[in-house]
C-alpha cells in the first residue's frame, strides 16, 4: 500500500513541474525547474573535460598567433568566417523584405497551420509549414529543417520518422511559432540539396546553400507580427542536423541551434557523417561519385578533400556560435567523445566570460530521435528562447561583480 501510495504521488510530482514548465506567467519558476533538468548535459563528462583532441584551436589565428582578449576574438570571428566564406561560396544577396504566401490555413487543437510559399534562392520558390500557437505574440520560433517539411509539422508519412522527428508540432505546443522547410523536390530526384546558380555549375558548395535557405526563412519569420525576431532557433535531425547547423553557425541572427545527430565533425569511418557528398561540401558536377564512403576506387572530389588536407574542421564553424548557445543531440554519429570538439567552443565561451553554451546528450546509442532525446531538445528551446529573459546566463565577469557588490 504505502509503495502504491509512494508511486502516485512520484506521478503527481512529475504533473505538478511539468505544468509548471509550461504555464504561463511563471516564467522565472518555470526556467529553474527546466535549467535543473538539462544543466547537466552543459558539462562535459569527467574523461572527456579539457579534451580537445587533435583539432585546431579556434583560439588561435591562421598565422599561429594566440587570442587572448574578447577583442582578438572578435577579428578572429571575422578571419574564421572569411575563410570558409572564401572556401564554400559566397551567398547572393539575402531576401529580406519578403512576406509569407499563405496556401492554406487549417485550425487545429491549440494553434493554426499555414501551408506557405515564399522565395528561399534567388530563383526558387519553397513550400512549407508555418504553425502558430493560439494567443497573442510575440512568441519564440524555431525553423526547423529536413528532407521534407511534412515530417516536422506532424504531417509525415514515414512510420521511421513520422513521430520521432515531428519537432514543429511539438514546439507549437509548447508555444512557439514554427517554419519547417525541406527539399521536397531535390529529395525525389535524389540531388538532395540546393545548388546556385544551377546543380550545373554551383558556385556555392550545396550545405551552405541549405544555410543561405534557412537565413531567409529567419528574415520571413522575423516578418510575422507574431514573432519575436530576436528569440529564432533553428533545429533538425541528420541531413536537417547539418542544415541546421551550417545555418546557426554562418548566420549570426538565429540565437540559438540544436542539432541532432549530424555528425558535427568530420569522420570517415561514419557513413552518415558524409559531408564528401557532393550535395553537402563534396560539390562537382555530374556525372556524380557513386554514393558512399570513400575508398581507393570511389574518389571524393570538390572542396572536401582539400578541407581535410589543410586541417579545417567544423568545430571552427561552432565556435561561431559564441556566445549563441547551441545543443547537440548525440547518437550513433555524434557520441560523448565529440566532446574534443565541442570543448573548443567551451573555450572560447570562456574567453569571452560565459559559460554554459555548448551541451550534449548522449542518451541513444541509435541514430533516429528517441521521446527522451527530443525533450531534452524542446527544454533547451523553452529555456533560452520561450524564457528568455529569466534564463540568458551573464557572463562569468558580470556575475562575478555582482557577488562583489552584494558582498560590500
Amino acid at each position: 500500500m504505502q509503495k502504491f501510495i509512494f508511486i502516485i504521488c512520484l506521478f503527481c510530482s512529475a504533473g505538478v513541474a511539468l505544468a509548471q514548465v509550461h504555464t504561463p506567467g511563471n516564467t522565472a519558476d518555470s526556467a529553474k525547474i527546466i535549467w535543473k533538468q538539462i544543466a547537466p548535459f552543459f558539462e562535459a563528462p569527467a574523461a572527456h573535460k579539457n579534451d580537445l583532441g587533435h583539432y585546431r584551436s579556434p583560439l588561435r589565428f591562421y598565422d599561429g598567433s594566440m587570442v587572448r582578449t574578447p577583442a582578438d576574438w572578435k577579428k578572429r570571428r571575422a578571419e574564421i568566417l572569411d575563410q570558409w566564406t572564401s572556401m564554400l561560396g559566397k551567398w547572393p544577396p539575402l531576401l529580406k523584405n519578403q512576406q509569407l504566401k499563405i496556401l492554406e490555413s487549417i485550425k487545429k487543437d491549440g494553434f493554426t497551420q499555414h501551408k506557405v510559399s515564399f522565395k528561399w534562392l534567388p530563383e526558387e520558390e519553397t513550400i512549407g509549414y508555418l504553425l502558430v500557437p493560439e494567443g497573442n505574440g510575440k512568441f519564440p520560433a524555431v525553423v526547423t529543417t529536413f528532407y521534407e517539411p511534412e515530417t516536422a509539422a506532424g504531417l509525415g508519412t514515414s512510420e521511421r520518422t513520422r513521430t520521432k522527428a515531428d519537432f514543429a508540432y511539438q514546439l507549437v505546443k509548447r508555444g512557439f511559432v514554427a517554419l519547417s522547410i525541406g527539399t521536397t523536390d531535390a529529395t525525389k530526384a535524389l540531388t538532395y540539396s540546393l545548388y546556385y546558380p544551377s546543380i550545373e555549375k554551383a558556385e556555392v558548395q550545396p550545405l551552405s546553400m541549405l544555410a543561405y535557405a534557412a537565413a531567409n526563412a529567419w528574415h520571413v519569420l522575423a516578418n510575422q507580427p507574431q514573432v519575436d525576431s530576436s528569440r529564432i532557433g533553428v533545429l533538425g535531425f541528420s541531413f536537417g542536423g547539418k542544415w541546421s547547423m551550417f545555418a546557426a553557425c554562418l548566420y549570426e541572427k538565429f540565437a540559438c541551434g540544436a542539432w541532432s545527430d549530424a555528425g558535427i565533425v568530420f569522420d570517415e569511418k561514419r557513413p552518415n557523417v558524409n559531408y564528401w557528398e557532393p550535395w553537402y561540401l563534396g560539390y562537382h558536377p555530374k556525372p556524380w561519385r557513386p554514393r558512399g564512403v570513400i575508398t581507393d576506387s570511389n574518389h571524393v572530389y570538390g572542396l572536401y578533400p582539400r578541407l581535410v588536407k589543410e586541417g579545417y574542421d567544423l568545430h571552427e564553424l561552432h565556435a561561431l556560435m559564441a556566445p549563441r548557445p547551441f545543443f547537440v543531440s548525440g547518437g550513433a554519429e555524434d557520441s560523448v567523445d565529440r566532446w574534443q570538439a565541442l570543448n573548443h567552443s567551451v573555450a572560447v565561451n570562456r574567453l569571452l566570460g560565459f559559460k554554459d553554451r555548448v551541451a550534449m546528450t548522449n542518451d541513444r546509442i541509435e541514430h533516429l530521435p528517441t521521446p527522451l532525446s527530443n525533450e531534452r531538445m524542446y527544454q533547451f528551446f523553452e529555456y533560452f528562447l520561450k524564457y528568455n529573459a529569466a534564463a540568458q546566463p551573464k557572463p562569468a565577469g558580470a556575475r562575478r561583480n555582482e557577488k562583489n557588490n552584494k558582498e560590500k
